[in-house]
């Protein structure tokens, strides 16, 4: 099977979306099938709306001949027109005469090579002002119309797309894993750490972004009595260098000093070694498509807390395994991080159910095998 991926930037990218996409690449690599990255280059999303009219860009997709073309969905400015433009290039004939029909009466002409998009969260679904969201939709609504099939990271993402597009087509859930790290811990670690007497240890894993509402983690961390806790921010600063100064700022504001450290992005064993010593893992996103994070952190006994919003509620229990709220939701926030810090034997129960939900949880070769079967029989259909 040939396979191109239509990607921005490098697949080594630090983030969820990227390990995933490098996780099934291995997986079709090492089934024998070939895979040709098709990097488009990082811009501005009003430059990546240009590429529809790539001259270039449509002949090296077309003149590809892959059997299945698969594209992340985060690069939809770039595609929304050029995949219908592709249903027209002579190097891609369609299958038949005929439609599939699609909402609203309009009909998709069928490729010979079909086109599958990897989803993992909708821009149009980060918080924003609405009417920027509703901007956003239009090109984003388009692409997910010149679809073929789709391989979602939850179900959550797949019913927020369906809604989009007011339909369902051929689809795949295949859940991002936790297993990267491959963390050997057991019960009597996980208990003995919890009982020791010593600050609340908090991990945030992410990059340091306003989706991930780190500022409202650190305000609600100011409700709590100073030095019954440690934070440790482990993720990348220079995406948005604007709001890492924010935070900065914040920091200082609140008179936080050795409380809070920036590790900023870590290899996998220095990331393993905080995660085997801290005793929560805190992401309180607006947003997540998954939070392959709030896994990672489970696999060493870490509860998660989550944001309400978006496929946390996917991973987490809440209460059991872990905590949801709202994302600007300080006083509750607060209110879930002093309990784990005073109530040890509640931070112990809820590590060993953190621990056993990952156990539980399929395995990036799981998943990948998944997506492959979805793929081949994409290509049958």
């Amino acid at each position: 099977m040939r396979v191109g991926l239509v990607i921005y930037g490098s697949l080594d990218t630090l983030s969820g979306g990227y390990l995933y996409d490098r996780k099934l690449v291995a997986h079709l690599r090492d089934a024998g099938d070939e895979v040709e990255i098709v990097s488009l280059p990082w811009r501005n999303y009003a430059a990546h709306l240009t590429d529809n009219f790539s001259a270039s860009l449509l002949r090296r997709l077309a003149g590809s001949r892959f059997d299945v073309l698969v594209q992340d969905e985060l690069n939809h400015p770039s595609l929304f027109w050029l995949n219908r433009r592709l249903c027209l290039h002579p190097n891609l004939p369609p299958q038949g005469e005929g439609t599939v029909p699609s909402h609203k009466g309009r009909g998709r002409r069928v490729r010979a090579t079909p086109i599958i998009s990897i989803v993992h969260h909708l821009r149009s679904s980060e918080m924003r002002a609405a009417w920027q969201n509703r901007l956003y939709r239009i090109p984003e609504r388009t692409y997910l119309r010149s679809i073929d099939g789709f391989i979602f990271n939850s179900k959550t993402t797949r019913g927020v797309v369906e809604k989009t597009i007011g339909e369902s087509r051929p689809h795949v859930v295949a859940y991002p894993a936790g297993n990267r790290l491959a963390p050997s811990i057991d019960r009597d670690e996980i208990s003995a750490r919890a009982r020791q007497k010593r600050a609340l240890k908090i991990a945030f894993l992410g990059s340091v972004i306003p989706r991930k509402n780190l500022h409202t983690l650190l305000d609600a961390l100011a409700l709590l009595t100073r030095k019954s806790w440690e934070l440790i921010i482990v993720g990348s600063l220079d995406t948005d260098p604007k709001y890492v100064q924010r935070i900065r700022a914040q920091v200082a504001r609140l008179g936080f000093g050795n409380e809070v450290a920036f590790a900023g992005s870590l290899d996998d064993e220095p990331l393993k070694a905080i995660l085997r010593h801290s005793h929560l893992l805190a992401l309180p996103s607006s947003y997540e498509g998954f939070g392959i994070a709030y896994l990672e952190g489970m696999s060493f006994g870490l509860p998660a807390i989550g944001g309400s919003d978006g496929a946390a509620h996917e991973i987490i229990t809440h209460g059991v395994d872990g905590f949801l709220g709202g994302a600007n939701d300080r006083n509750t926030l607060a209110a879930h991080l002093r309990e784990l810090a005073d109530d040890r034997e509640k931070l112990i129960q809820m590590s060993l159910a953190a621990r056993e939900r990952y156990l539980v949880h399929p395995t990036w070769d799981e998943s990948a095998k998944k997506i492959r079967a979805f793929l081949r029989k994409a290509l049958k259909g």
